[in-house]
């Protein structure tokens, strides 16, 4: 199936039925937010105002709308954790996100948030497949075959290069 902006009630058809497991996911990526600014709700309307507003967006499957959506709510924390940190609001600061998967329980501030999507995107160009990876894993909390799948790789192929990844990226954050 596709849909894009010229056929926006498939594109809606795919945003109701992937509504509650997206809400789901922000609740997991976003964690608990001390400023309670951006709720799980709000997380996933934030990132399909943001999908529904792009230009000629299409998605082939419900895989691929779910990870275009998981990008959307990257750049929606993201974007959110750069204002509070530009409003310098101290404690108010802190976006907290689990990310069980990734890292033993680990919870990053808005700084740190903000370090992490800087950190991708340097990973995007050097490795584009790993930074999809850690994308769709991360925000977009598709399990390890959906990937594969999803990106036309095997499932170990996804696992060495989640491996490889995760530490990359921890590698990256030490020396912040």
């Amino acid at each position: 199936m596709t849909a894009g902006l010229d056929n926006q009630p498939n594109l809606d058809d795919l945003f109701a039925a992937t509504y509650d497991e997206l809400r789901h996911l922000a609740s997991a990526v976003k964690g608990y937010d001390q400023c309670a600014t951006l709720n799980p709700t709000a997380l996933v309307h934030e990132a399909w105002l943001k999908l529904s507003g792009s230009g000629g967006i299409a998605a082939v499957s419900q895989l691929h709308f779910k990870r275009m959506a998981a990008r959307a709510m990257r750049q929606v924390l993201v974007e959110a954790a750069r204002r509070r940190h530009a409003l310098k609001r101290g404690g108010q600061d802190a976006v907290l996100v689990t990310m069980d998967s990734f890292a033993a329980q680990t919870e990053l501030t808005g700084r740190e948030l903000i370090a992490l999507d800087d950190i991708l995107q340097e990973l995007a160009r050097m490795n584009p497949r790993q930074a999809a990876i850690v994308e769709s894993r991360f925000f977009g909390g598709l399990e390890m075959a959906e990937i594969a799948a999803l990106i036309d790789v095997s499932e170990a192929t996804v696992h060495r290069d989640w491996r490889a990844a995760r530490a990359w990226l921890a590698r990256e954050f030490r020396k912040q």
